[in-house]
């Protein structure tokens, strides 16, 4: 991200001052209004520290190639900036590099948009070594084509201010190829967690437990709902991205069989494309489960347009095809008179919002995460999930394979059981990985067990 040297800047204030900005293009087909979608960036300003000193629409036909917005535009936010002393001017969108310079020429203020605001975010609530380099990296790819002479040098480390924690900044004379280096060897570092973390999923395996990945819109309450589950001890905090570093845990259902649930990164719309990217080795905790559990928070007035973004954002990281169940959150905080539905800026009951849901999620369950109410409707709801994702499957066992028969007993269900001469005869249903097993060990091929 382009931005001035601190010596040229005016010295910090504890707490910057922010302007937010957003364009609204007449006739583009938008999950979120222009008004919710500024809504949230002043979250994810005050998340940032920041205090929001004022905000605007601005309606345009096009978006301005050079400046993201018109000449007039710009000259209000120098007007305005005279009159209400901001420090940062933030834009709901991801600007060129062009558009940055342009309005960093043009406007004496630090220029934010909204990926790097994403990003300072991420940097501030990185608590571990995985989490601060993924953070790292994706800092780095944004701000690679953003590079302009009023950087500082790689090796200062800035001292504080939203857009400036992280890593440092650079000259552009120490040119593009030191931050090449350094990508290079974050992504090396993050190949290492990525193998790591596929070690740590083939141990799971091996304990042959289920995998129940928590996903959802950002502060819709999945921390608060694993500590519910499990007495995790998740940080939680009413605050977009309070946490990034998944947790996982040992879960036991209604009738007694344990599954393993993990707490995801939250997802928002607009999401950047270099934390997509930069948390793959995280991201792959939800490819990689067997269910899905997608949290969205029923008092939020643009309920729908979240629940389609984090759709979205499956979508893109391929697992959409995944069993999914709803769990509408916070409904101790539901208030029943109305609720917005954003696509079409109009009121609808909450009701109504929730039946549109319902006809679109086979499995919804309601639950108040913070009072634990619903929880073991939760439960239930996944183990039923889980035994119909099972395939009905008879078998043989050989006598010295006792392990996949225990296995059977243990994530499996088992109907009947005879014995003959051969082995155990088992009829049952059991999960398909555990089934291509069986079929092995009994000699015959893990054919089509659709």
């Amino acid at each position: 991200m382009t931005q001035r040297t601190l010596e040229a800047r005016p010295a910090l204030r504890e707490r910057q001052r922010a302007y937010l900005l957003a364009a609204e293009v007449h006739g583009s087909d938008q999950l979120f209004t222009g008004e919710s979608s500024l809504d949230e960036l002043a979250e994810l300003a005050e998340t940032a520290e920041l205090i929001v000193v004022g905000r605007s629409i601005q309606r345009l036909d096009a978006i301005n190639p050079a400046t993201y917005i018109g000449s007039g535009k710009v000259q209000e936010l120098i007007n305005l900036q005279t009159r209400l002393d901001y420090d940062v001017l933030i834009l709901d969108d991801e600007l060129s590099p062009a558009q940055l310079r342009n309005l960093e020429t043009a406007i004496p203020v630090l220029i934010l948009d909204r990926t790097a605001l994403i990003l300072d975010i991420f940097a501030q609530h990185a608590r571990t070594r995985e989490g601060a380099l993924q953070v790292e990296l994706a800092q780095y790819s944004y701000r690679l084509p953003r590079l302009t002479r009023q950087w500082t040098h790689l090796s200062r480390q800035t001292v504080g201010g939203v857009g400036l924690r992280g890593p440092g900044e650079t000259q552009l004379e120490s040119d593009r190829r030191e931050i090449n280096r350094r990508i290079a060897r974050l992504r090396e570092e993050l190949e290492r967690v990525r193998q790591q973390r596929a070690l740590q999923r083939r141990q799971r395996r091996r304990a042959e437990l289920p995998v129940v990945a928590i996903v959802g819109y950002t502060n819709a309450g999945k921390s608060t709902l694993l500590n519910a589950l499990s007495d995790a001890e998740v940080l939680v905090e009413d605050k977009l991205f309070a946490t990034l570093d998944p947790t996982t845990r040992r879960v036991e259902l209604p009738g007694g069989k344990q599954v393993l649930f993990t707490d995801t990164v939250g997802f928002i719309q607009k999401l950047p494309t270099e934390l997509v990217a930069a948390f793959r080795a995280t991201l792959e905790e939800v490819q990689e489960a067997d269910v899905l559990v997608l949290v969205a928070d029923i008092t939020a007035p643009n309920l729908l347009a979240q629940v389609r973004t984090v759709e979205e954002v499956l979508a893109d990281l391929g697992a959409d095809d995944k069993p999914i169940i709803l769990a509408l959150n916070k409904i101790d905080q539901l208030d029943p008179e109305t609720d917005l539905e954003p696509a079409t800026n109009r009121f609808v009951s909450a009701q109504n919002s929730r039946s549109l849901l319902e006809d679109r999620f086979p499995d919804v369950v309601h639950i108040s995460a913070l009072q634990g109410v619903g929880i073991d409707e939760l439960l239930s709801r996944l183990e039923a999930v889980l035994v119909e994702q099972m395939v009905p499957l008879e078998a043989v066992l050989p006598y010295d394979a006792g392990d996949l028969l225990h296995l059977w007993h243990k994530q499996g269900i088992v109907e009947a059981t005879s014995y003959r001469s051969g082995g155990s005869r088992v009829r049952g249903r059991l999960p398909r990985w555990l089934a291509s097993l069986v079929r092995r060990a009994e000699g015959k091929k893990p054919d089509d067990l659709g």
